[in-house]
């Protein structure tokens, strides 16, 4: 009788260890997808005034620049189309300015006489996998050794991930941009001195140098992690190379402080 009651109760135990994994193996199948960010594109932000967000900006530029600034930006008002955004160097004696860029967060610039978008970080909504581009040509570059310079830049949205800055910690949508720099170096004439070393003595040399006309490229990478509950990037970094493939310049901004409506 004792070998039939343990045989009886092991049957048991075993009929409702099987009960069990069945009715979780079903319950996990019939649970519904857990609501994730990566399963929802991220709508378009409507920043409101008084959002306002602080960042610490790095310059890291060749030969060997490094410089760090904090800079402020409150939105003055949004028209539902363009945005009026004011910003300023944080402790600097200048006056804020104030800027007008698209309410997405593009920025653009009259180029020949014509309105064009020089920067653009998002297209919303944003979702895993799209991409979209960005071309323009600059008739009056920043480097003035070029007569103009054309940009062609490819955006692709990667994936969330967990990022850090000195706000906090956010889950955010990464965006990276590859691209390519083009510019057209006009020819020119510029004078070099120098100084001779001979047995009477030192002597100043001068003598001219004839630069032609050139065309010469160049990479770009571009990378912004985006937080819906920030509106806007909470990292961005920028990189510029020159013609022989090496970093000549690197920005980043990392939030510090931000207040937004909800």
């Amino acid at each position: 009788m004792l070998d039939k009651g343990i045989f009886a109760l092991a049957v048991l135990l075993v009929m409702t260890a099987t009960a069990a994994t069945a009715a979780t193996a079903t319950a996990a199948t019939a649970a519904p997808p857990a609501s994730t960010p990566a399963s929802t594109p991220a709508p378009q932000p409507t920043p409101q005034p008084p959002d306002a967000w602080t960042y610490r900006r790095t310059t890291e530029t060749l030969p060997a620049v490094w410089h760090q600034a904090h800079f402020h930006g409150t939105i003055l008002r949004n028209s539902g189309s363009t945005m009026e955004l004011q910003t300023a160097e944080v402790d600097s004696p200048n006056p804020p300015r104030e800027i007008l860029i698209n309410s997405d967060w593009s920025t653009f610039r009259s180029l020949g006489g014509k309105e064009t978008v020089v920067h653009r970080p998002f297209q919303f909504p944003l979702s895993i996998g799209k991409t979209w581009e960005l071309d323009y040509t600059d008739d009056h570059p920043l480097n003035k050794n070029h007569s103009s310079e054309t940009r062609h830049l490819k955006y692709r949205v990667v994936g969330w991930e967990d990022v850090e800055v000195p706000a906090g910690k956010f889950k955010a949508l990464k965006i990276e941009a590859d691209g390519i720099w083009t510019g057209q170096v006009a020819p020119r004439v510029t004078a070099v001195a120098a100084t001779e070393a001979g047995a009477q003595g030192s002597t100043a040399v001068a003598h001219t140098e004839h630069v032609t006309a050139e065309t010469v490229t160049g990479r770009l990478y571009q990378a912004y992690w985006y937080a819906p509950e920030v509106k806007r990037e909470v990292k961005r970094v920028e990189e510029n190379y020159d013609t022989h493939g090496v970093r000549s310049a690197r920005y980043t901004n990392e939030l510090e402080t931000f207040t937004v409506t909800p």
